[in-house]
């Protein structure tokens, strides 16, 4: 690689790691921000491109029927709006992309587009989106619909949303939107630095890598193993190249979640610890699983693999790798042994975890990776400190990790960064 990869940090406006060592003395100082400032300054200290600030409006309940084992395992809830947190951290920020989550099916058109370019102005033109299109029952109900549309129908829908929003950002007086879902009538969102925020979308299954050809800048996937992580890239450039489009203008981020120590044996004792099945983490990386799948786990026997005929109307692209990775093992095996949610297994000093993630960009011809503390944990201060001070100073001292930012806009930033090629 020449050029330095792009880097994002993933993260819930949600408690820390307040049942887990070094979470710190206060377990509800999450609660106003201030953790979250404070991380977003030390991720611009250490010239990551971007923080991606999850969101959803449920308390499932797809793991045994009930709440109970959602807010024991502490997976989506309690949390709080990350909107109002992306402005606090705006204020307090120069150069780091601020990303937030919103839902085509959960926010009016006008809603949205209003609230990014609002975003985009007090952040001095670092705002992103980061487009999900919902799917639990739960949370069309929240917003007095009975349930929401089946996955592909979900895509069909935000491509037209996206050119409503388009057309909000355009700049122009006022819009006469009348289309298949959505009928708008009004003034324009005012103009924002950037005009439109920074696309980012994670299409995984064939609907959603196509959403994500048409409409990203910044596509985050998790095919798992340098084979699937290569193919998807291929295939993403494959459609924008299909469509007359220059697949150059589009960044694909892998998830990940380095696991370090001073010794490569000390790291891999750390991630015996995380992953295993007799650690508390093993409930809520089960629950999670759940959730994103919408599949209730308590009723599946752990010990064999999930069985072919599952079907999900939620992220179907984990679902099937899973399906993949429990082939002649289990469940329980699967989610003791690996990090779920992650491209790699990146375990080992940072120079071992450095090495893989070269390697992997030199045989994927990727651009990046995004960053979150997986293996059923919440994030601490020590986690955040091991990669920041331990994992990003050997990358940037190889070059593959930029050690001051570029001027301009957030979008600017990333137009200048010369991806590796297919």
């Amino acid at each position: 690689m020449n050029e330095p990869m792009t880097l994002g940090w993933f993260v819930n406006y949600m408690p820390t790691g307040w049942n887990r060592p070094w979470a710190g003395p206060d377990p509800r100082a999450w609660t106003d921000g201030s953790f979250y400032v404070d991380m977003a300054k030390a991720l611009e200290r250490s010239c990551i491109d971007f923080v991606m600030l999850e969101d959803s409006s449920v308390v499932p309940e797809n793991f045994g029927g009930d709440m109970v084992a959602e807010f024991k395992a502490t997976v989506k809830a309690p949390k709080h709006d990350p909107l109002p947190l992306a402005a606090a951290i705006s204020q307090e920020t120069s150069r780091l992309g601020v990303v937030t989550t919103m839902s085509t099916s959960l926010y009016p058109p006008d809603r949205l587009a209003r609230m990014q370019a609002t975003l985009d102005e007090l952040s001095d033109g670092r705002n992103g989106w980061n487009i999900v299109t919902s799917f639990e029952d739960l949370a069309a109900r929240n917003v007095g619909l009975e349930k929401l549309w089946e996955h592909d129908e979900r895509y069909i829908r935000a491509d037209e949303y996206l050119r409503v929003t388009s057309e909000m950002w355009s700049g122009t007086d006022g819009i006469d939107f009348d289309g298949r879902y959505y009928r708008v009538n009004g003034p324009s969102a005012p103009m924002s630095r950037q005009e439109r925020p920074v696309l980012c979308q994670a299409g995984g299954s064939p609907a959603g890598m196509d959403f994500a050809a048409e409409w990203a800048d910044l596509i985050v996937s998790v095919p798992v193993g340098i084979d699937a992580m290569k193919k998807y890239r291929d295939g993403i450039r494959e459609r924008i190249e299909r469509s007359g489009g220059d697949p150059d203008r589009c960044r694909v981020l892998y998830m990940v979640t380095p696991i370090l120590g001073e010794t490569d044996a000390e790291a891999a004792a750390k991630r015996d610890r995380m992953y295993s099945p007799e650690s508390d983490n093993f409930l809520r990386r089960i629950v999670q699983l759940s959730n994103i799948s919408e599949i209730d786990f308590s009723t599946y026997d752990l010990d064999a693999p999930i069985p072919s005929d599952a079907t999900t109307n939620g992220a179907q692209s984990i679902l099937d790798t899973m399906k993949r990775l429990t082939e002649g093992s289990s469940l329980r095996q699967v989610l003791g042994s690996t990090g779920e949610s992650t491209s790699l297994d990146l375990v080992g000093t940072p120079a071992t975890v450095a090495d893989r993630m070269e390697e992997a960009m030199e045989m994927v011809g990727g651009d990046g990776f995004l960053l979150f503390h997986g293996g059923g944990g919440l994030i601490t201060r020590r986690y955040l400190d091991e990669v920041l001070d331990g994992l990003v100073p050997e990358l940037q001292r190889r070059g593959l990790a930029r050690n001051e930012y570029a001027e301009g806009t957030f979008r600017e930033r990333l137009a200048r960064s010369v991806p590796t090629g297919g």
